[in-house]
């Protein structure tokens, strides 16, 4: 569903993303690029031996930047100009390879401001692997394009 204006975003609104199977070939390219290189990302012996995980799991900031990235596909944040803040972030379980993930996103508030061209909508949002389980969790304000007079 895509949302271009603000006057789109309606409070108590639900909003779902599609699906996306995480690789391990992801996780790895996000630890390489942003330079995530300690042994609970990189070193699977380690992992086997000495984390409380087993297996390949993301940092929590790739969890975050794919969850924003399924928003952005999905047309939730067509009218997008601007992200104003990120509250209350919760990682209570890990993103780990073979996932499935989708990003659902309540509106929670919206607010005019004193310029015409825009206002501001908050919402909450969670991503969820295959069995349902909260990976992240967070409520972001966003400044949203308002339809053209």
């Amino acid at each position: 569903m895509a949302l271009e204006y603000f006057e789109e975003y309606e409070v108590g609104a639900e909003f779902e993303t599609k699906a996306r199977t995480v690789t391990e070939a992801d996780i790895v390219n996000f630890v390489n690029l942003f330079g995530f290189h300690e042994p609970l990302f990189m070193d699977m012996e380690f992992v086997k031996n000495n984390s409380l995980f087993e297996g390949r799991i993301s940092p929590g900031s790739f969890t975050f930047a794919l969850a924003e990235g399924l928003t952005v596909q999905s047309g939730m944040a067509k009218g997008g100009m601007a992200l104003l803040g990120i509250e209350a972030m919760n990682i209570p379980a890990p993103l780990r390879c073979g996932d499935t993930v989708r990003v659902k996103v309540r509106i929670l508030g919206k607010r005019e401001t004193s310029k015409p061209d825009r206002g501001v909508v908050t919402s909450l949002t969670q991503v969820l692997n295959q069995a349902d389980t909260v990976l992240l969790e967070y409520t972001v304000k966003r400044m949203i394009r308002r339809r053209p007079a």
